[in-house]
């Protein structure tokens, strides 16, 4: 998916550039200086002087990203969200100077943008896609010098030794980064023919039941439901209190709490509810011969 910029947005990413690198390094001192007055003391021109002096950072990783087809501009303003986020959780007393803690938020920063905005269809969902996808086409081209368009097996567990992942997830994103987007409005094909598709989505196929299985489907319910409520009538009022509590709630009540309430032990309720269960299978039976033909699991 190609995004070009306007004329006028490039020569803007053109100043903007122009103006980030003429911003002087920092002394490592100095450095220190600005990341310990931010972080203590909330000191907004500290905070300033420390990310313009790194802005040349976001400059590099954007443009080293740029093949991606997004706008340049995007991708610079992604990378400045990762180096304010790096600068809200740098911590100068470890020693580690801000351009090193700052390199991997810019580079994530930007490369979750281009996940969430390189198609339509969300590519990356785990480390290993996220890995494919930046890694992918660099291996391709190591493979018979980038002249063999489809992978074979061997390529694939190649790749995947590479990158630490699975074969699966090589062919997953393989197959996603070499196929473009479609939509399912686009002709099938340029026939105008009444016996062929005219649109992609007419090759969908529905996964729902036909309106004539729904029909019945809903009359066997209601069948099987009249003869669970007759042979339910067979039982007597304690027996129906545990089959319900035990056998039609989501949740079963336990032979301990139902013993408790009916003033009789556990064992007792089990006998019970064991007796009720023999009852309505033969009330079921009476009047089902067949109950598994009728979806009836005894």
């Amino acid at each position: 998916m190609a995004h070009m910029d306007t004329p006028e947005t490039q020569q803007a990413n053109r100043r903007f550039v122009k103006h980030a690198m003429t911003m002087p390094l920092l002394e490592e001192e100095h450095e220190f200086d600005l990341a310990h007055r931010w972080k203590e003391d909330h000191d907004e021109r500290a905070l300033h002087e420390l990310t313009s002096a790194y802005m040349r950072l976001v400059i590099s990783f954007a443009t080293r990203f740029r093949n991606y087809g997004l706008p340049y501009g995007d991708l610079i303003q992604e990378g400045n969200v990762g180096l304010m986020q790096a600068a809200a959780r740098f911590e100068p007393e470890r020693g580690v100077r801000f351009s090193t803690y700052a390199s991997w938020w810019i580079r994530a920063a930007i490369q979750d943008y281009i996940l969430r905005n390189w198609s339509i269809v969300r590519t990356g969902t785990t480390a290993a896609h996220k890995s494919l996808f930046f890694n992918l086409r660099k291996l391709r081209s190591l493979i018979a010098n980038g002249t063999r368009q489809n992978l074979t097996e061997e390529d694939r567990s190649f790749i995947a030794r590479q990158l630490g992942v699975s074969i699966a997830d090589v062919s997953a994103v393989d197959a996603r980064l070499m196929a473009g987007d479609r939509s399912l409005n686009a002709p099938v094909s340029n026939s105008s023919s009444l016996d062929s598709p005219a649109e992609w989505q007419d090759l969908l196929t529905c996964d729902r039941p036909l309106p004539e299985d729904e029909v019945m489907e809903h009359h066997d319910d209601e069948r099987r439901a009249r003869w669970i409520e007759a042979a339910l009538e067979t039982l007597n009022e304690r027996e129906l209190t545990i089959i319900r509590e035990r056998r039609l709630r989501d949740e079963a009540v336990t032979l301990e709490i139902l013993g408790t309430r009916l003033g009789i032990s556990k064992e007792r309720v089990r006998q019970i509810e064991h007796t009720a269960l023999k009852k309505l299978r033969h009330a079921l039976l009476e009047k089902v011969p067949n109950p598994e033909e009728a979806g009836l699991l005894l």
